[in-house]
């Protein structure tokens, strides 16, 4: 199955993930105070995702600066604990994404390559930028672990977008 195209400009819909601190859910694409950043990673048989989330968790006071962050995997809890535990991450780190919700989001999903990389289909990367209204402003997505948003690039065309309320681009 294809993964639909986001629909920018419009709601996102309201997702809840379980957080591996055991604190309340997180719940994104409601109304809230802030903007909030959705990252989603394929999970721990990724080392290209750990890269990219410890550039993330380097720069997270930059980035909580300006909006909330959220980081999701289709992995159950003990292997993002796993995650959390071996490299300290400070970011809420979430845990269980559903592959309808893979779907709902719009992110490709991909079959493990073998019991050794995952034992379930996974997310492949994406970032969303969520309005406090809980529209969906920006989206980046991948079909593979190769292609990344430059997190630098990414917090500053927000911090422009965010002070300037630049309109959502992409809907003609």
């Amino acid at each position: 199955m294809t993964a639909k195209r986001p629909d920018v400009g419009a709601p996102i819909g309201e997702f809840t993930f379980e957080t591996v601190n055991g604190n309340n859910p997180v719940t994104v694409g409601t109304r809230k105070e802030r903007w909030t950043m959705l990252f989603v990673y394929r999970g721990r048989h990724c080392p290209r995702c750990k890269r990219f989330l410890g550039k993330l968790d380097a720069m997270l006071p930059q980035w909580t600066d300006v909006m909330d962050v959220v980081v999701v995997s289709a992995d159950d809890r003990e292997k993002a604990q796993a995650d959390r535990d071996e490299f300290g991450w400070s970011f809420d780190l979430c845990y269980g994404l559903t592959e309808p919700q893979m779907r709902d989001l719009g992110l490709y999903v991909s079959e493990p390559l073998s019991e050794a990389e995952t034992t379930h289909r996974f997310a492949e990367p994406g970032a969303f930028a969520i309005r406090p209204d809980g529209t969906l402003m920006l989206v980046d997505i991948s079909n593979g672990p190769a292609a990344r948003p430059d997190l630098d690039e990414l917090l500053d065309g927000m911090k422009f977008n965010i002070d300037k309320d630049r309109p959502v681009r992409g809907t003609a």
